[in-house]
């Protein structure tokens, strides 16, 4: 945990417009700054900036906050990393609670083998770039691959020389740990203490973790050996299993937000020429079948994924069972088998963005359609691979959550295989039954014989759950005054000789009446200005922007955010009053339509107990109500005539 102190030492340091002006090309418009959301796509700027508030918002999309909430939507960073991130960038030491020995002993390693990596990685890259047999070598084959040098420079190849251990004694002259430089996979360490080279004679790929850190090295072999493995990869350490990355993350993760899609390829160089085809939201899940860990990380992004494959029905067919995960993980799958003799690599090579795009548009389809046309072309007329078929794919379909997408697919694979869909039902229930059956049998091994748990039913709503969004408009309206003007003074209260804050007439008024906000969030909000009332100081904007529950500070972005700023035209015809200098006028008038809405809604209720009361000819009860349905409509009229209604019409 960050102390509050640190936390709002980053808060003051992080500009809002410095921060979003390291993604988005901002121009002044007024007191604001607008740009192109990053977050969806938009030929017109909608996305706002004010330096003043301290907030962005975006009123296409709606995403809004502060420069912690752009930070972890931008980056995909939880509230403390998106924390940890700025203090980097604005040079602010985190002060956390104090670690134990052992806490403290393997975070100093992790950061070490980091450390390690980020090293590497820069010899790696120096070595490409400077050294004789680096340009000669590893500078050649990438230029042949048609890697641009920018490109070149995105993804921090390099090269390690073909010598048995000039890496590994460039790395200990430096002062380098040789037991962190093993544990990395860097280097190789012998019964005899000799010391080798890993990726030595290789060029390097480094692969970065979700947030940039170098984790690992793929390197590919340039001369043809028998002997040697064509690529080597970072073998398992603290820092990185491999089961948890994906190639090109960290340089796709804001395309796949923006595009809301990921595409899926197999290698480095995949990845590599896709990007500079212009396609960025791309990852490889480097020739290893997919994991769950790798699906998830995805799923932090997009719900959507599209796999391309090559030509080669035998890799097809050996990958695929990895798909599978992605369709448990109630994800949305579409394939691309791309023409006989290209790759991703290949294919990117000999097309722009714009048509690499079109062609994936035209020729994908999702993958349960995809899975049955291949499989049926191998099981041909032949009875038994038919069954077989049949079996994989129900076996497909029956581990989508989705109920409805399973229907369709049933429906779909019914009419492709010639398959009854109560046969296919039959057998989607046999799988899950022997499924529950395993679960069991796991749970009486372990020693809990507790059946496995059935779904629950959805619950009905609570009538105060149903209640919450009756007055939303009124009590956000209400909590926008609050926050932007709640420490300002609205009236000389004559008996207390003082005066009396927005915020505390709003209180007072409500309490008056004993009116609760019905919005849970609302009534937080609410509830904490009560505790400050008369806090010298306090200001609510600034409270609930740095709020830690970040649905709070977020809503409180949005109610302070001004989709229109008068231009000059109008403020130089005549002088328009602002919010702030008509508050006398406003937030009664605010306060007043609230209750308004709560005495309407009211009279709404009583009517309905009143008809039900008809109906059960329940004549006490009818006198009763039409007595309250009186008393509520002379409030009704109370109000209108404060509110400046002419008409008042019964609900």
């Amino acid at each position: 945990m960050i102390d509050q102190a640190t936390i709002d030492r980053i808060n003051d340091a992080a500009r809002i417009e410095d921060v979003v002006g390291d993604y988005v090309t901002l121009k002044r418009r007024g007191v604001n700054l607008i740009g192109l959301c990053p977050f969806h796509n938009e030929k017109t700027p909608s996305f706002n900036v004010s330096p003043a508030k301290g907030i962005f918002k975006c009123f296409g999309c709606g995403k809004g906050g502060n420069a912690v909430h752009f930070i972890m939507e931008i980056e995909q960073l939880n509230y403390y990393e998106a924390l940890k991130f700025l203090a980097r960038k604005y040079h602010i030491e985190v002060h956390e609670k104090e670690l134990t020995p052992e806490e403290v002993a393997a975070r100093n390693e992790r950061e070490s083998l980091f450390l390690v990596n980020e090293y590497a990685q820069k010899y790696f890259t120096d070595t490409l770039w400077r050294h004789v047999d680096g340009k000669a070598v590893g500078m050649s084959y990438f230029h042949e691959r048609g890697f641009r040098d920018d490109i070149i420079r995105k993804f921090q190849l390099g090269y390690s020389l073909d010598q048995r251990d000039a890496f590994t004694r460039a790395a200990l002259k430096a002062g380098y740990n040789k037991d962190y430089l093993v544990k990395t996979g860097l280097t190789m360490e012998y019964d005899d203490g000799r010391l080798n080279d890993r990726f030595r004679g290789r060029v390097m790929f480094p692969v970065h973790s979700l947030s940039g850190k170098v984790v690992a090295f793929g390197g590919r072999v340039l001369r043809k050996s028998d002997k040697m493995a064509k690529y080597v990869n970072s073998p398992e350490s603290d820092i990185y299993h491999k089961s948890n990355e994906l190639y090109g993350i960290y340089f796709a993760k804001q395309a796949i937000v923006r595009e809301d899609r990921c595409y899926l390829v197999e290698g480095y160089t995949d990845v590599i020429s896709m990007h500079q085809c212009g396609i960025e939201n791309v990852v490889a899940s480097s020739g290893t079948s997919l994991t769950g860990g790798q699906i998830r990380l995805i799923h932090r992004f997009t719900n959507n994924v599209t796999v391309l494959y090559d030509g080669d029905a035998a890799g097809i067919k050996a990958s695929i069972r990895g798909i599978d995960l992605l369709l448990e993980e109630g994800m949305n799958i579409q394939v691309l088998l791309l023409p006989d003799g290209d790759d991703p690599d290949s294919f990117a090579k000999s097309h722009n963005a714009s048509d690499f795009i079109a062609f994936i548009k035209e020729n994908s389809t999702d993958f349960i359609r995809f899975k049955t046309k291949l499989l049926m072309e191998d099981a041909g007329n032949d009875p038994i691979k038919r069954a077989g078929l049949v079996t994989d794919i129900v076996r497909s379909i029956a581990i989508i959550p989705d109920q409805i997408i399973r229907a369709e697919y049933v429906r779909e694979c019914s009419n492709l295989l010639n398959v009854g869909e109560q046969t296919l039902y039959y057998e989607i229930n046999k799988i899950k039954g022997r499924e529950r059956e395993k679960r069991f049998a796991e749970q009486h091994r372990q020693g809990t014989s507790a059946p496995a748990p059935v779904p629950p039913e959805t619950p009905l709503p609570t009538l105060q759950e149903v209640a919450a969004g009756r007055f939303e408009q009124e009590e956000r309206n209400l909590l926008q005054v609050l926050i932007k003007y709640g420490h300002l003074p609205l009236f000389k209260d004559e008996e207390a000789q003082r005066d009396k804050t927005v915020a505390e007439y709003i209180v007072e008024e409500l309490d008056c009446d004993g009116l609760v906000l019905e919005n849970p969030l609302h009534r937080q909000m609410l509830d904490e200005c009560r505790q400050h009332l008369g806090e010298a100081g306090f200001q609510a904007e600034r409270h609930f922007l740095n709020h830690p529950d970040g649905r709070i500070s977020r809503l409180a972005a949005d109610l302070i955010a001004d989709k229109y700023v008068l231009s000059r035209v109008h403020t130089r015809s005549r002088a328009l009053p602002t919010d702030e200098e008509r508050l006398l006028e406003l937030v009664p008038r605010l306060v007043l339509e609230l209750k308004n809405s709560v005495v309407l809604d009211h009279i709404k209720q009583k009517l309905l107990e009143m008809k039900a009361a008809g109906e059960a000819k329940d004549y006490a009860r009818i006198d009763i109500l039409m007595e309250e349905i009186k008393q509520l409509d002379e409030v009704k009229k109370q109000l209108a005539k404060a509110l400046g209604e002419r008409i008042i019409n019964r609900i």
